[in-house]
């Protein structure tokens, strides 16, 4: 990859449900810079059309590397699941590293590998769960160890998480009606397949107790992370902490109070216009 080792890293979410990936990345790589785009301005993508996820997608990329980030997360299952591989090749054509992207892949492969029931649940959006990514995912994984995969979804939980409302009674309500069926179904384990649900645990947590072991991608991203930097020599050698800022498409004041909420500490949010956000893309129609 290229870049310079005191560049920061860049995270991109359709919203706040990336900060989960983020404090994974913060915990493993502490001294590094960060930047979040959130494009809550179009949130939430499980709505949109692929042609429109990828133009999203790939305005934020840009975006994140027009400000000099030495690599982009994309931290959004839905997003990667459409976009991840066109992002890469239109990057290859413009002579840049395809490898200064890192995707979120669901985390079947840990929750195949440590059922007892052999039942297996996918929460996320319908459009992760259509995805072809998920579909590898569970062929090469699930099938041959003879895996039950149940996918599960609910279109109000991404609105929720975004709202703030992650430990509401009207969040455990929705996901008492969504998991009951699963766990009646003998499922263990619960891979959550959208970057918002990690808030919901929670949740999950008083409804269903011990119930599901639950499994996301987050600390496996900060791995892939680290290994990329490291491999390229691009690993920040300060040993201050890293700062972090916070950008959206949304309404800056209240993504603020959200975002304090779901890190538990005081972050300043930065308003950002689709119409800035777009002008790294020639051509690019913006759907609000």
């Amino acid at each position: 990859m290229k870049g310079h080792a005191s560049a920061p890293i860049g995270v991109f979410d359709s919203g706040v449900g990336g900060l989960s990936v983020l404090q994974n990345v913060r915990a493993e790589l502490p001294h590094e810079d960060l930047l979040y785009y959130a494009d809550q301005a179009n949130c939430p993508y499980g709505e949109r059309s692929p042609a429109e996820i990828e133009t999203f997608t790939l305005a934020a990329v840009r975006w994140l590397k027009a400000r000099g980030c030495k690599l982009v997360v994309i931290a959004c299952n839905t997003a990667c699941a459409f976009s991840l591989a066109a992002v890469r090749r239109t990057l290859e054509r413009e002579g840049d590293d395809p490898s200064c992207i890192v995707g979120l892949v669901p985390a079947l492969k840990p929750a195949v590998l440590h059922t007892a029931s052999r039942v297996v649940g996918v929460f996320a959006t319908p459009v992760t769960l259509q995805g072809s990514l998920l579909q590898e995912v569970i062929e090469k994984h699930a099938a041959p160890a003879g895996v039950q995969v149940h996918k599960v979804f609910h279109p109000s939980l991404v609105p929720m998480v975004e709202a703030g409302a992650a430990n509401s009674p009207e969040a455990r309500a929705v996901l008492r009606e969504v998991l009951t069926p699963l766990a009646q179904a003998g499922a263990d384990s619960l891979v959550l397949g959208c970057t918002h649900y990690p808030f919901l645990e929670a949740s999950i947590r008083a409804e269903f107790g011990e119930t599901f072991a639950l499994y996301d991608s987050g600390a496996g991203v900060a791995r892939r992370v680290r290994s990329l930097l490291e491999a390229s020599d691009l690993l920040n050698p300060g040993t201050d902490a890293g700062t972090l800022r916070l950008f959206t498409t949304g309404q800056a004041g209240v993504v603020q109070d959200v975002v304090q909420q779901l890190l538990g500490s005081a972050a300043p949010v930065e308003p950002l216009s689709t119409r800035s956000a777009f002008a790294s893309l020639p051509g690019a129609e913006v759907h609000t």
